[in-house]
């Protein structure tokens, strides 16, 4: 068997090249370890995806996202234009609806177990593992979205150098039962800062936003969340980052950004003896986080966790070493380039293990990012997109939000379909 490509990961970057490539007449095959499509933004619960400036740079993604995500009633346009407020569960749906309509296959539960390259034939000898199972797939090309360059590894390809800093991990959350009316109205006598908090009441639901953190700002939840710290309800960290967003189609639940799950300088998230303690940490903190909402927020009485993420919201982990890798300079001061994969004027966005080396640096400007930072440096054939993208520690903090991976995505996706029609040409 062979496919013209094979994608290894169909979270945000992933999906985005499989449906790309695939419509563009590319044989492709998208190979995802779990049991659904999105990755973070499904599995993960990450939503609402962070608006930024794409500049209309490989965006035909974006554009048939919003059809499959209106189909099934899985997204919402916010007060400030940000339209990509989605359901996530309704997502998974439309997601398989998106790639079968281009006729793309894809393989639930598989992972790669090892990859040869043929110098002879330039062909990638794919050896996959479903369940029991052992798959033998040949292909042309290979597109990496694995999250942490499993198939950089499996070729022993060259990574960036290890950061002294890290960015911590998250544990998403829902909570269902909740009165939202009650608590809407709460939040807007309580906060009146339109920044932070944020109301929207339409026909079919109401939709907020609000936030609290543990670095200066003055926030208006702030006494809340210490007095739950002195009457022993949270712990100090469980206050380290804390957001909560409305979901379509789910009126009477929240999606929370929380919480930050602390870890040791020493620790790293690639040890799975770590990974699991993080995971129950996560689950530790977020029970406690339920019962100071219940506690001090008004309408929640009744209120019930309702889903846990399947996986661990991890937003930096190895960094492929690609032709060019992206600086914090090259953001910074504006660096233009010649194949441009994708536009953004997200900030540097670092969440750090302690309060005092979190890091928000806004840019002014769109800033770009090359297609060469996503080809391999030892294979022509092989590209890395997602956060595993070939950029220092504070490019990728800037880089690994969801629309720049659906941009990369279709990048990769695109410059392959081009290299096939010119190999096949007469």
């Amino acid at each position: 068997m062979k496919y013209d490509l094979i994608i290894y990961g169909g979270g945000t970057s992933g999906i985005s090249a499989a449906y790309i490539a695939a419509k563009k007449g590319v044989n492709t095959l998208l190979v995802e370890r779990s049991d659904s499509l999105g990755g973070s933004i499904t599995l993960g619960l990450v939503v609402p995806s962070m608006k930024v400036d794409t500049q209309n740079i490989n965006t035909e993604f974006i554009a048939d996202l919003k059809y499959f995500a209106d189909k099934y009633g899985a997204r919402h346009t916010y007060i400030d234009k940000n339209e990509f407020w989605f359901n996530p569960e309704l997502l998974k749906i439309a997601l398989d609806d998106m790639l079968s309509s281009v006729n793309c296959t894809v393989l639930f539960s598989s992972s790669p177990i090892d990859i040869i390259y043929n110098n002879n034939t330039r062909i990638f000898e794919n050896f996959i593992s479903h369940k029991t199972l052992s798959i033998y797939i040949e292909s042309d090309y290979i597109i990496d979205a694995t999250a942490d360059g499993k198939i950089f590894k499996l070729l022993n390809c060259e990574f960036q150098k290890k950061s002294e800093n890290f960015q911590t991990p998250s544990l998403r959350f829902i909570i269902s039962g909740i009165n939202v009316d009650v608590f809407a109205d709460w939040l807007e006598n309580y906060d009146k800062d339109r920044n932070v908090t944020t109301v929207e009441r339409t026909d079919k639901q109401i939709y907020l936003s609000t936030a609290c953190t543990w670095d200066k700002r003055k926030w208006a939840l702030k006494p809340l969340f210490e007095k739950a710290v002195s009457e022993n309800v949270l712990e100090y960290e469980d206050t380290a980052y804390f957001q909560v967003f409305s979901m379509p189609s789910m009126p009477d639940a929240l999606n929370f950004n929380a919480p930050r799950i602390i870890l040791e300088d020493d620790e790293d998230l690639s040890d799975p003896f770590v990974y699991s303690r993080a995971i129950k940490q996560g689950r530790e903190r977020i029970f406690r986080l339920y019962n100071f909402c219940k506690r001090y927020f008004p309408g929640f009485e009744s209120s019930y966790i309702s889903n846990i993420a399947n996986m661990l919201g991890v937003r930096e982990s190895n960094r492929v070493k690609c032709r060019y890798t992206v600086t914090a300079d090259d953001i910074i001061n504006h660096k233009h380039f010649d194949n441009i994969a994708l536009a953004c004027n997200y900030p540097i966005d670092i969440h750090s293990n302690s309060n005092k080396k979190d890091k928000l640096q806004h840019i002014n400007h769109t800033y770009y990012v090359p297609l060469d930072a996503l080809i391999s440096a030892d294979y022509d054939n092989l590209y890395a997109i997602g956060r595993i993208i070939s950029a220092d520690f504070e490019a990728q903090a800037a880089l690994r939000t969801q629309m720049s991976c659906f941009s990369m995505g279709e990048a990769a996706a695109k410059d392959i379909a081009k290299k096939l029609r010119q190999y096949n040409v007469p």
